[in-house]
């Protein structure tokens, strides 16, 4: 970079932070110019150069000069040696490199930016290749006019709100540092992180200042003064409390590797959940369920920011959403009344031969709302529908609902029969192999008929067909009717959840239940015809659809809640019939003498056993199972492990409970086909409210099943609090892996003095162990070191793995593929790659053709930067990837240059059961069991060019690469296979 002045813009950019701008410096020194008899603006450059630059001045609005040389005194000090002319030139010479220009722009903070937006796809070290002489330099060509902001203290939505652009085609920055200082207009808030209003009122100096034309604004004064540790930004942050609970941070503040407290609070600080202040537990701000879904995905940059832009933690409000009920109801019959001139004329149809399915729909008036079932019925499935409209004596317009709705089979009756005599009506028509009850009150959310039916074709569970399936009934106001329904000992009933959200995690998994409400029932017709629809004894309301589900399930067919059918119902709008207490208690009376037997195996009415009572299955298990977080296969690092445990108890047919010891911070569409349906996704808690949940389902779990060592001395203070509530439980600590030995050589090799031998490390690790009634380990050497221990209850279960069907052979293939997560800067997975790159890469530079790529694929945390990595010409980072099959189909070699671990790395199995033989270090040789030559290559990583020698030798030899290839298959199938996985946790849990 030259270090010459120049007014030539580069490329002919309009902004260049490179240049001197004479008509700015002309307009922001006028008084210095006038005073000193300048006024030739072609003279400017001349005195810029000989008296501009012992005066500070800025040669253009982009660099700030005084700020630059107050904020990097090392600068300021070469600069009086004369090692550089002013700040300006030695960010031009070097400083652009590393320093920032401005107090409104940080370089980190920017590049940071466009690497979260951009992913793998940006490299910083790239922008020269793009002709960018540094961030600043994309920011001020591309980034400014995309809106984009440069620094923690500047949102260009935010300046736009507050102050506008004032020159057309302007960009936010641009104009606001060319912007002069405004004393008499309120200032604008410029971003979450700095209150303008707030700092005025607070520091009297600063507003004089501000009046005497001292400071731009307040925000420059924040940023610019020589004493900023004196200055808070907001109410909400205290440099006297963040450097008195942060010992760590003092003296980094201090010796001026940050301007303040608050700098390494926003740098790292928000990031680590560190206190802002003494009233902000930022920690406990960011369980909220709602806040970490909204900062990932970006309506907020981190937690404070939520904080700040919220004043609070954002939670539902039922109370208001109860009492809006009335105001809803009426806003749906209004939007009914609205879409109904919409629906005339014929178009809804539902002419068919062969129906899927049969609807039955009984009718009294309610015209509008009737036509919106109608439509919602008809754009909700495509495949060929029966409609039975029963008119049970409308005097509206459903008396000619034929000549609107094309294809109905209409049975109508002289009066008002009521639901349950008009639906054995309609019964009587029905012509397909299932049956739909449909309130003509309902509206259907998507793919509520496509999954009902789906539900009803499947095989059903442990041997039961699924006879009938209910909805997550959703009310007007947005609050739960039901999620399935109970029946209590005394016949009482209640839906379950109702007033409660929709996205309760509780009403979010399928399960056998005692009966779903009639608004929205689906029935094989076969089961309608063996129990004769429903029981006319029961006529004209009430308990009519608790009898028939009762019924089927006496009759051996399941009863089936299904979340994924969601139904928004208006509820009571097609009652007529007067709702009073002697018709209820006749009905009950009624249903409670017809089911005694049922009946007496229900739990008595008690909300600590709304659990049990939810679940119509008496002999189905319960599991806890408790994880540091959701188990997503795509996190790797022992969680695909628990991933098919969990899915294992799943096929045992026991219900899971899953929850997470850290809230999940992935949204809850990443939940989406990881779990099977039936389990329970905790995603809303986590370890702090563990207790209270166990507490709340006193008997209920038959096994609390703890991943991980470390997890046990989590939950050791909850498990002593909730030994009541869990008498007759079993306990199970799964250890995944034992991670002493991977601690002691992690340290080892990165020269760590060493306060505790192995030995001591494993006895620290297994403190709590004695609280299981199972220990599980993942292999025979964790195994042995537990029950060196003294440990005798201990169980192996590695992992589970099946052959895949077609795998791409030797000529299919090309490339070496890497695959693990990266959740940190120091995790085996990190060191692996830092090693393979630093020693075995350019070895094999000059051992493989150019183009076979290192491939280098998994979760790879926002906060670990490869792009290191990146710039090697060989590597080429895939990043996650939702389906790894594709990517282990088409390279040939796998490597796992492994330098310390615990367990058994899944990776190794996974990539054997997609045909592609391995090279990985001895340690996970050992770990495997597996022989070295035969079932995988193996090396020392103490010798590089060794290693190396492996992967060119199994990526070349076409012989070997089947041998050891054939050799992994068969250890997969012999060892891994997906049955003798299930019996092995059944054995470990026994039941029986």
């Amino acid at each position: 970079m030259s270090s010459g002045i120049t007014s030539e813009k580069q490329d002919g950019q309009k902004h260049d932070w490179a240049v001197f701008d004479p008509e700015w410096y002309g307009a922001h020194y006028a008084d210095v110019l006038h005073c000193l008899g300048v006024t030739d603006p072609a003279a400017y450059a001349d005195f810029y150069s000989t008296h501009g630059v012992a005066l500070r001045h800025s040669p253009n609005p982009y660099f700030d000069e005084s700020w630059y040389l107050n904020r990097y005194p090392a600068v300021a000090r070469a600069v009086v040696e004369g090692g550089f002319t002013s700040g300006f030139d030695h960010y031009c010479r070097m400083g652009f490199a590393t320093h920032n220009p401005h107090w409104l722009y940080d370089e980190a903070f920017y590049l940071a930016s466009l690497h979260r937006a951009g992913g793998e796809a940006f490299q910083p070290a790239r922008l020269g290749e793009d002709g960018f002489r540094n961030g600043y330099d994309h920011y001020m060509r591309v980034g400014d006019a995309q809106f984009l902001s440069g620094s923690w203290f500047f949102d260009p939505m935010a300046y736009m709100a507050g102050a506008g652009v004032a020159a057309p085609g302007g960009t936010p920055y641009d104009q606001a540092i060319r912007a002069g200082p405004t004393p008499d207009t309120a200032e604008p808030r410029l971003s979450w992180y700095f209150d303008p209003d707030w700092y005025l009122d607070t520091y009297d100096d600063v507003k004089a200042g501000l009046q005497a034309g001292a400071w731009r604004s307040a925000l420059h004064h924040y940023l610019t003064n020589e004493t900023p540790g004196a200055y808070n930004p907001n109410p909400f942050f205290s440099e006297e409390f963040y450097g008195r609970v942060n010992h760590d941070v003092v003296d980094a503040v201090a010796e001026g590797r940050f301007r303040n407290f608050f700098e390494h609070f926003l740098i790292f600080g928000v990031h680590e959940l560190r206190r802002p202040c003494a009233d902000i537990d930022l920690e406990v701000y960011y369980r909220n369920a709602t806040v970490q879904q909204e900062v990932g995905r970006g309506d907020c940059p981190d937690a404070f920011a939520h904080f700040l832009a919220h004043m609070r933690r954002p939670e539902g409000d039922a109370s208001f959403l109860k009492e809006s009920e009335p105001l809803a109801k009426k806003l749906h019959l209004e939007m009914c009344r609205i879409r109904l001139p919409l629906l005339l004329g014929g178009e809804i149809d539902f002419s068919c031969d062969r129906p899927d399915l049969s609807v039955i729909i009984v009718a009294h008036n309610l015209f509008s709302m009737t036509l919106n079932a109608l439509a919602s019925l008809r754009a909700n499935y495509n495949g060929p529908i029966q409609v039975v409209v029963v008119d049970s004596g409308s005097t509206d317009s459903i008396r000619q609902i034929e000549r609107h709705v094309r294809g109905l089979d209409v049975v109508r009756f002289p009066g008002n029969v009521g639901f349950l005599l008009g639906a054995n009506a309609g019964l009587e028509k029905v012509r397909a192999p299932f049956t739909l009850y449909l309130n003509n009150d309902t509206e259907l959310m998507p793919g509520a008929v496509g999954h009902a039916l789906a539900r009803l074709r499947d095989g059903g569970r442990g041997g039961v067909r699924t006879g009938v399936v209910g909805a997550k009934l959703v009310r007007t106001n947005g609050l739960l009717q039901e999620a399935g329904s109970i029946v209590w000992r005394d016949g009482s009933v209640q839906g379950y959840l109702r007033d409660q959200s929709p996205d309760m995690p509780e009403a979010g998994f399928v399960r056998s239940v005692d009966y779903c409400s009639g608004a929205f029932l689906m029935v094989r017709t076969e089961v309608l015809h063996e129990l004769g629809g429903f029981d006319p004894a029961y006529a004209p309301a009430y308990f009519e659809e608790t009898d028939l589900c009762v019924r089927a399930r006496q009759a051996g067919w399941d009863v089936v809640y299904d979340p994924a059918v969601v139904v928004l119902h208006y509820e009571y709008g097609t009652s007529s019939f007067v709702s009073g207490g002697a018709m209820i208690a006749r009905n009950h009376a009624l249903f409670r003498s017809r089911h005694a037997d049922y009946l007496r195996h229900k739990p008595f009415q008690n909300a600590l056993l709304v659990a049990q009572a939810r679940s119509a299955d008496r002999e189905q298990k319960h599991v806890l199972f408790v994880e540091d977080r959701l188990p997503y296969r795509f996190l790797g690092s022992g969680f695909p492990r628990a991933n098919d445990i969990v899915h294992a108890l799943v096929a045992l047919g026991h219900h899971v409970t899953l929850y997470p010891v850290f809230r999940p911070t992935e949204g809850r569409e990443a939940m989406h086909g990881h779990f099977p349906d039936t389990v329970e996704v905790i995603w809303d808690r986590e370890l702090p409210e563990l207790e209270a949940f166990i507490k709340s389902r006193p008997g209920y779990y038959d096994a609390v099943w703890i991943a991980r060592t470390h997890n046990a001395d989590r939950l050791a203070p909850v498990l002593v609090s909730c030994a009541q509530a869990l008498a007759g439980s079993q306990l199970v600590v799964d250890t995944e892996a034992v991670a002493a030995p991977r601690e002691h050589m992690r340290r080892v090799l990165g020269g760590e003095n060493m306060d505790m031998t192995v030995v001591q490390m494993l006895e620290h690790e297994f403190r709590h162990l004695f609280m299981a009634e199972k220990i599980v380990a993942v292999n025979e050497r964790d195994a042995d070191m537990i029950r060196a221990q003294g440990f005798g209850n201990v169980s192996v279960l590695g992992h589970v793995q099946d052959r895949v069907a077609a795998s791409p052979g030797w000529d299919g293939r090309q490339d070496l593929l890497f695959v693990g997560a990266m959740h940190d800067r120091d995790t085996p997975n990190m060191d692996s790659l830092r090693w393979f790159a630093g020693h075995v890469l350019p070895l094999l530079d000059a051992m493989l053709p150019p183009d076979v790529r290192f491939s280098v694929c998994g979760y790879l945390d926002r906060r670990v930067d490869l792009s290191w990595l990146a710039e090697h010409p060989r590597v080429s980072l895939l990043g996650r990837v939702e389906d790894v099959a594709p990517v282990y189909a088409r390279h040939r070699v796998f490597v796992a240059p492994t330098r310390y671990a615990a367990g058994i790395p899944y990776k190794l199995h996974e990539a054997a059961a997609h045909g592609l033989p391995c090279v990985a270090s001895s340690l996970l040789c050992e770990q495997l069991g597996w022989s070295a030559g035969e079932d995988m290559l193996c090396a020392s990583v103490a010798d590089p060019q060794a290693f190396a020698d492996a992967i060119v030798q199994l990526y070349t030899d076409h012989a070997l690469w089947e041998h050891v290839r054939a050799n992994a298959l068969a250890r997969i199938m012999r060892e891994n296979a997906p049955d003798l996985y299930r019996e092995t946790i059944a054995s470990i849990l026994d039941f029986s």
